[in-house]
């Protein structure tokens, strides 16, 4: 069965020290305790591009076993506060919300 995944990607911040400032501090631990049924949280870093400065800086993956689950999260006030936090931080620009299916290959 594909993971079923709610993913935040966030512009290059204004000034990165700073963001990842709240982000370590503020974020990761308010989605942690906030994102009620999720299985995972994978928080990548974007560290260069060939095409030249990348666009994105942070792309935040949390896992779910479960769309219905997903959905379920979604609804709470816990995630509500978690996205207006994640909204407020993202000094680049509006981050972009995505609901994603994965499929894993595994060689």
């Amino acid at each position: 069965m594909p993971g079923v995944k709610f993913m935040v990607i966030y512009p290059r911040p204004t000034e990165i020290a700073a963001f990842e400032k709240v982000y370590q501090d503020e974020h990761v631990p308010m989605a942690v305790e906030k994102l009620v049924g999720k299985t995972k949280l994978v928080a990548t870093k974007v560290l260069a591009s060939p095409q030249g400065t990348p666009p994105f800086y942070r792309i935040a993956e949390i896992h779910f076993p479960s769309i219905e689950a997903l959905e379920a999260c979604a609804s709470s006030a816990g995630a509500q506060e978690t996205l207006a936090h994640a909204v407020s931080i993202s000094t680049g620009g509006k981050p972009i919300f995505l609901v994603a299916e994965e499929q894993t290959f595994t060689f």
